[in-house]
């Protein structure tokens, strides 16, 4: 039988051992959390990720409309993303961008007040691709040019 896991360190290698990215971001939305995963897809390391603004991977022509949320939702603690998956474009390291798809969630500290937000994002840039590439075939069998 093998021996119990402490609830710390069932935790820390749910997040570690994740193939999808998972962060966390404080009231301020800097990042405090970051698994390999997240250096995987962005190409930080998480001595480069952690203590930077979620900036770092928020293309700049998305910047005003994501803080614009991300400090309402840190104000009220209500987001209309409770269920569901997001889509977004992200930015790596290198200035390429990615397709992603992510869930998102409030995280309280022990008084029940905000303390941050944390996401489970997915590269989906592959996915987004070929279904732009299909769209983009249906529209000329169809003969269409809008």
């Amino acid at each position: 039988m093998p021996a119990p896991i402490n609830p710390t360190r069932l935790y820390e290698e749910i997040v570690n051992e994740s193939s999808d990215a998972v962060l966390f971001a404080d009231r301020q939305g800097i990042i405090r959390l970051w698994n390999s995963s997240a250096a995987s897809m962005f190409g930080y390391t998480a001595a480069e990720a952690i203590g930077q603004s979620l900036d770092l991977i928020i293309p700049e022509n998305l910047r005003g409309r994501h803080w614009e949320g991300y400090y309402r939702v840190m104000e009220t603690g209500e987001t209309k993303y409770k269920t569901g998956l997001l889509s977004s474009p992200g930015q790596r390291k290198d200035g390429s961008r990615i397709s992603l798809e992510f869930s998102m969630s409030i995280v309280r500290d022990e008084t029940g007040g905000i303390a941050g937000c944390s996401a489970i994002l997915r590269d989906i840039t592959a996915r987004w691709q070929k279904e732009k590439e299909l769209k983009e075939r249906l529209k000329a069998l169809e003969g269409r040019t809008d």
